[in-house]
């Protein structure tokens, strides 16, 4: 498609396992590979959205949750719009390094990044959740994060509304002019939207 309003960037993160790749995989190729093995570096995917009638294409990094990728991964931070902190229902200790995190995100990328925190694997029996909905929507508030939901990349549960409402509200601070549109803003323009303040800027140079 080369018809668009907006370039959107995100990174997604998280520790390993706890199904970063499977869900960006899911939103943007509709299929779960449950053997998929962990992300060495980074990988990326694209999916053109709808927003408010506008066309978006998202730009999304999954980086590695190991320690040894971590000085590398940072680095993709910077000029991210968007943001998903993803732990896993199932394991506790990735709930409770969700902090640490948060803390790179919010050093490394731009302070006006979009956080969703996303819980992942609300498919498995719930016999096996060790962190509830109502502790995780608990962190989110204490900690001003604007989004939550539980996922599941195995079933597609909430994934593509995961993006998408993150999407919807770097959208909002677009329009609200909080992002001034230069690469560190992890936001540019496409050619339909460029095309069109053109147009706008031509109309106003000739109106007077």
């Amino acid at each position: 498609m080369s018809s668009y309003n907006y370039i959107i960037k995100y990174i997604i993160v998280g520790d390993s396992g706890v199904g970063k790749s499977c869900l960006l995989l899911q939103f943007t190729d509709k299929q779960f590979y449950s053997g998929r093995e962990l992300t060495i570096g980074v990988e990326f995917g694209t999916k053109f959205i709808t927003v408010d009638d506008k066309q978006v294409k998202l730009q999304i990094w999954d980086t590695a949750g190991q320690e040894s990728f971590r000085s590398i991964t940072q680095s993709y931070y910077r000029g991210a719009a968007g943001a998903l902190l993803v732990y896993d229902i199932s394991r506790r200790e990735s709930f409770e390094h969700i902090p640490t995190w948060l803390a790179d995100v919010r050093k490394h990328a731009n302070p006006h990044t979009t956080i969703m925190l996303i819980g992942n694997k609300s498919d498995l029996d719930s016999r096996k959740r060790q962190v509830t909905t109502e502790e995780a929507k608990r962190f989110a508030e204490e900690n001003d994060i604007p989004l939550f939901m539980e996922t599941s990349a195995k079933s597609a549960e909430n994934v593509d509304e995961a993006f998408v409402k993150t999407a919807e509200k770097v959208y909002e601070k677009i329009r609200a002019g909080i992002f001034a549109g230069n690469e560190t803003s992890g936001i540019r323009l496409g050619p339909t939207q460029n095309s069109a303040l053109s147009e706008e800027s031509q109309a106003g140079c000739c109106s007077s």
